[in-house]
Parts: structure tokens; sequence; C-alpha cells
């Protein structure tokens, strides 16, 4: 007698996870290793200063920074913007920096103009129409440590 053919019971293949696991694998050392080193190291070559933040220097010793707002709260220095979104725009208004002028004239005696011509003097603008002119607190801080030495004798 013939046998009949028992069908075959269709085995299920597991899926292979290996290509995925290697390709996640890669993918994780080329995009979070390699290409912020090469960023990082091209940064450092190209644009040192900014890429190490853009310190200031007074005396041979970094200060701040250009590119964050200093704590500045005693009454002989400028000040930065309180109501600013993020809180370290380290830059005012041309109108904020000259409101400021009698508070600092008061607390060290310097005249009125030197203290305006000093702000005027470090006004850095925007391009074209495209918003208003502002100063640099720090700046205008070193200006004035720089200016006036027996005033700002403990801060230089």
């Amino acid at each position: 007698m013939l046998e009949r053919a028992k069908p075959k019971t269709e085995e299920k293949e597991r899926p292979s996870y290996k290509p995925a696991f290697g390709i996640a694998i890669v993918s994780l050392v080329a995009c979070g290793l390699f290409f912020p080193l090469l960023v990082t190291g091209l940064a450092q070559v190209l644009l040192p200063n900014q890429a190490n933040g853009s310190m200031v220097q007074l005396n041979g010793r970094s200060v701040g920074s250009n590119l964050i707002a200093q704590n500045f709260t005693s009454p002989l220095f400028f000040h930065a913007r309180n109501d600013s979104a993020s809180g370290v725009d380290p830059d005012v208004t041309l109108q904020s920096a000259y409101s400021q002028i009698p508070r600092i004239q008061s607390a060290t005696g310097i005249p009125f103009d030197a203290l305006k011509g000093v702000v005027d003097q470090n006004v850095e603008g925007t391009l074209w129409i495209f918003g208003s002119p502002y100063v640099n607190v720090l700046k205008l801080n070193l200006v004035l440590i720089k200016e006036y030495p027996s005033i700002y004798k403990n801060f230089g």
C-alpha cells in the first residue's frame, strides 16, 4: 500500500535582527562619536575663540564671555537685562545703557559725558534696518575698569 504523504507543517522562520543591530551600532558610533569629534576638531582649528565660548580676558585671566550675561550687581557697573527671555542675554539696548548712567555717575563720580562717551564708543549695530543698536555690558564694564583704575582698583 502506498503511504500518503503527510502534509508538511510550515516552520516559521525567525527574523534575523543582526543587520538592524549592526546598522544601529555603526550609526551610533558614527553619529555619536566620530561626527562630534570631527566638528569639534574643525571648530578648534578654524574658529578657536568662538569654539571656546568667546571668553574675555582681563590681566591674563578669564572674566566672562561675550555671549553670556554676567551677574553685575554693584552700582558701580552697568547691569545686564533682568527681563530677557533667557536671562543670559549679554547685551542691553542703547536706551537701557543710557538710563543706567546716572546711577553709575552717582556711585563713582565719573562725569555723565564721560560715561555717555564710553557707551557711544561701544555701540554694536545690526545689519541695516534689522534690529536696534545695542551694547555689550561686559565690554562696557571692562572699559570702565581700564579707564578708571583708581575707582575700580578692586576689580582689576
